[in-house]
């Protein structure tokens, strides 16, 4: 996402106060905390926090809303205009700005309490909203539904977005959008549950939103769209096509206050900018990731996400994964089409045979995956006095090698436990033997992989170099 973007967001703007402060002593009136505040901390929420992100990565943002005639409006709009936010906010008289006020004591969230009027705008302010809404969206590359039913997105005021070339809604209703044929509807678990019609009581969340995709398409009348899943990612439906998976770093729920006002502000840009859905996806959870980090409502700079997105994509830790996550990660690989190749080993002491033979096998596919034998794995092959290095140094080494995308450890002598949840289409190792004389060989086959052998560069061996290094004369004092 290199150009600039401009972006229009509609919807319910609010304000996010955060309470700070200690517990010294018990309430004489009831058996309740008394918290001394000590800190307030305050931020556009909702749409405005939605907004706000969008400046922060990087582009130009038009803010249309609602606002009361009192005092919250006046600080809502000065924290709008110290990020950049072009806020077009139509004052409604008698209506109460939204404000959610939360009190923390430490990281323990005690108490929110809100003020806000839900009743939907009507009359001239509506007149108001829509004429700053027609102001707002020529140029616009996207624009943004943020229907929190706050009273803003009345039906009045989604026909004036149902023409918009690129439409991506968050809102806590679908239904009443789908006659605007949205590019794009994000609808937490419990928005989807409603959409269906269903009751979702399961175990497995993921199966049963990918059973119901067509469904929620067809229910949705968008183009695609993102069932976010809290700590467990989300879920990109798309017409024809297997839902894909975003995976999410699991966070305390009061530090994910405003992570979906970042999701939908990277993926709506992202999407405009010309990435796949599912590269703006992958973004959005990056950005969601960064601010779930935060405490407050916290915004995600352009800086903070292409980090973020080459941390998760592995330079050097993100790649180095668990068993199970690895599995999961590769069956997205393998819906997309791509060739998985594996190899494995100790790579004790990493030299040039180990790196041309890896770079040899990651041209043999799309996705190089290394399995690398653990500590004790390594002791009970190569005998006293190894590894040399440890399994974590090993495979952060590993991981920090372009060509390797994934990197995880094993147990046992062999890495056959891996090799029955990866599944390869290839498995490959380097040395002067032949496919027959692995013992691995038969397994891969029975799973419909192919096993080749490529050569290490002569002379270059880990027992050769720690040989010489072992030789080398004592240093003198």
């Amino acid at each position: 996402m290199d150009r600039d973007i401009a972006a229009v967001v509609v919807g319910d703007v609010m304000l996010d106060s955060w309470l700070r402060g200690p517990v010294r002593r018990i309430a004489q009136e009831a058996p309740v905390p008394v918290v001394s505040v000590e800190a307030t901390d305050e931020a556009p929420g909702g749409a405005g926090n939605t907004a706000a992100n969008l400046v922060a990565l990087g582009a130009r943002v038009r803010l249309v809303g609602a606002l009361g005639d009192d005092a919250c409006a006046g600080r809502l709009t000065r924290a709008l205009a110290l990020l950049g936010v072009d806020a077009r906010l139509v004052t409604v008289p008698g209506r109460r700005t939204p404000h959610k006020q939360r009190l923390m004591v430490g990281e323990q969230l005690i108490a929110r309490y809100d003020e806000e009027d839900r009743e939907p705008v009507t009359g001239a302010a509506e007149e108001r909203i829509i004429a700053e809404i027609e102001g707002a969206l020529p140029g616009a590359d996207v624009v943004i539904a943020c229907d929190y039913g706050g009273g803003v997105c009345t039906p009045a005021v989604r026909r004036a977005l149902a023409e918009v070339p690129m439409l991506v809604v968050d809102a806590h209703a679908i239904t009443p959008w789908r006659e605007c044929g949205p590019a794009a509807v994000l609808p937490n678990y419990g928005e989807v549950l409603r959409l269906l019609r269903e009751d979702g009581d399961v175990a497995d969340r993921v199966s049963f939103l990918t059973e119901r995709s067509a469904a929620l398409l067809e229910g949705s009348g968008a183009g695609m769209v993102v069932t976010t899943l809290d700590g467990e990612g989300t879920l990109l439906h798309r017409p024809g096509r297997a839902p894909y998976r975003t995976y999410a770093e699991p966070a305390p729920d009061h530090m994910a206050t405003g992570a979906g006002d970042t999701f939908t502000a990277a993926f709506a840009l992202w999407l405009a900018g010309g990435a796949t859905p599912e590269q703006a996806a992958q973004a959005a959870q990056a950005a969601a990731g960064v601010v779930v980090r935060r405490p407050g409502t916290a915004t995600c700079t352009r800086q903070e996400l292409l980090r973020a997105l080459r941390q998760a994509q592995g330079r050097p830790d993100g790649l180095v994964q668990g068993a199970d996550r690895l599995a999961q990660r590769l069956d997205e690989h393998r819906r997309r089409g791509q060739r998985i190749v594996f190899t494995n080993g100790c790579f004790d002491v990493l030299h040039r045979g180990h790196v041309t033979y890896l770079e040899k096998a990651a041209r043999l596919g799309d996705v190089l995956v290394v399995a690398v034998n653990s500590d004790a794995s390594t002791a009970r092959l190569k005998g006293p006095g190894r590894p040399i290095n440890s399994c974590e140094d090993r495979m952060s080494v590993l991981a920090a090698l372009n060509y390797v995308d994934y990197v995880a450890s094993f147990e046992e002598d062999t890495p056959e436990r891996l090799l029955r949840m990866v599944r390869p289409d290839l498995y490959v190792k380097g040395g002067d033997y032949t496919a027959d004389m692995l013992p691995e060989a038969p397994l891969v086959r029975a799973m419909g992989g192919e096993v080749m052998v490529l050569d290490y560069v002569s002379d270059r061996s880990t027992t050769a170099i720690i040989d010489r290094v072992r030789s080398l004369p004592p240093e003198l004092p």
